[in-house]
């Protein structure tokens, strides 16, 4: 076969299998699209063996961080945790929609910033459907909030995305220089996303929520899981600061926690291992897959030395015009796929700060305008439907054109800003 023919079908199967993990046809799972997309490109030898397992081991920080998460979701739903969250939250809302509304977006940054977006989507939203049940309350306005907020706040630190990692790859900036760069773009885009969802869904507002409900004691199980995501949340600021890989230790305490409690309980694993949702695993190795694909044909090569002529023609305007595409390109292939690009188009172009972080930001926050734009939404979506919710695409993409774009031009403006003054 000749190259370009090779490159054409390579392109072509990378596209299909990420139209698919996007619109899920048949209902599908978004794992079964990606995984066969890249099964395909081995099978076929588009893609060598050797070089398809090397892509999937790319993605064993990212897989370990995402076991340990959802390891401590789970457990901490099953003792009750998110019941008692729940409860607190409607309490102190004191019947006002509104009230409940802004408790759960600052609950919602909290997660976001300490424990990852990943976090937010997998640990907060079924705490807050319990919420807007106990509040008796229409559940998507505060079920908004975990999918947007899970990116809007997601470079307030390295371990806020598992984007932030993958697109620095082993040169992640020091903690102090993280928060000079990114501390005010995230403030905007938090309080930009903030004030127009909050804008959007005013009128779901309206009604009164239930107050002064029965807060249900927190069991010894509940407060080992609340132990355990606390003592995950410092360790991975700790981690972060050392600038090591964040996988092995979210692993290890998500393991430890739930071994805790199941020895605790004197409780069979079996149940808890069941209801994980153990195809997001495959779902990221077969985009890490089609993106080494990808790279084999020279795309990302040829996007490098663009990005480099455009960064030493004018950093300022490439850093604008690149993090804004991006972001929207996130959208189209799912932002880790492309923070994997973006990453390997960085180590060959060797792009000024301010254009890397512009980039940053654009596969952080750019995936708050599609369902299917972020790790942590596509998490968000299985959550919800656990719960008997669905959102689709389209009802997704009406809300998030209109709190993507101010967000995303706020960030990126505020880190020019501090480019120039500094």
């Amino acid at each position: 076969m000749a190259p370009s023919t090779a490159n054409l079908a390579i392109w072509t199967i990378s596209a299909i299998a990420t139209a698919a993990v996007i619109a899920r046809p048949f209902r599908l799972p978004e794992a079964i699209w990606a995984a066969g997309g890249a099964i395909l490109l081995v099978a076929t030898g588009l893609l060598p063996l050797t070089a398809g397992l090397a892509a999937v081991g790319k993605g064993l920080d990212v897989y370990l961080f995402l076991i340990g998460m959802m390891l401590l979701s789970e457990v901490a739903r099953r003792e009750g945790l998110f019941d008692w969250v729940a409860a607190y939250a409607v309490n102190h809302a004191k019947g006002s929609p509104r009230r409940l509304f802004l408790l759960i977006y600052a609950v919602g940054v909290v997660v976001t910033v300490f424990l990852s977006n990943d976090a937010t989507a997998v640990v907060l939203t079924p705490a807050v459907f319990a919420a807007a049940r106990k509040a008796k309350v229409d559940p998507l306005p505060y079920l908004f909030i975990c999918a947007f907020v899970a990116n809007a706040a997601s470079f307030v630190l390295p371990i806020s995305n598992p984007a932030n990692i993958v697109l620095y790859g082993d040169h992640t900036p020091p903690l102090g220089r993280w928060l000079a760069s990114f501390t005010l773009p995230s403030l905007l885009a938090i309080l930009a996303t903030y004030l127009v969802l909050r804008r959007v869904e005013a009128r779901r507002l309206d009604a009164v929520c239930e107050r002064d409900i029965d807060q249900p004691p927190l069991s010894g199980g509940g407060k080992l899981a609340l132990a355990g995501i606390a003592i995950t949340a410092l360790a991975l600021v700790i981690v972060s600061a050392l600038d090591k890989p964040l996988g092995a230790p979210t692993a290890l305490l998500g393991a430890a926690t739930t071994v805790a409690i199941l020895v605790a309980r004197k409780a069979a694993p079996w149940p808890v291992l069941k209801s994980v949702s153990w195809s997001v695993l495959p779902l990221v190795a077969g985009l890490f897959v089609l993106v080494e694909a990808l790279e084999h044909t020279g795309l990302i090569g040829a996007l490098a030395q663009t990005l480099k002529r455009a960064s030493q023609s004018s950093a300022p305007i490439t850093a604008a015009v690149w993090g804004g595409l991006l972001a929207f390109a996130s959208n189209l292939m799912n932002n880790l796929p492309a923070g994997l690009i973006a990453s390997t188009a960085i180590s060959q172009a060797q792009p000024p700060r301010m254009v890397i972080d512009a980039l940053l930001i654009g596969v952080d926050l750019g995936p708050n305008l599609s369902i299917t734009g972020s790790l942590a939404t596509i998490l968000w979506l299985t959550a919800i439907r656990r719960e008997g919710e669905d959102v689709t695409f389209w009802r997704f993409l009406k809300v998030g054109a209109l709190v993507m774009p101010p967000a995303l031009a706020l960030a990126i403006g505020a880190r020019l800003l501090l480019g120039v003054a500094g």
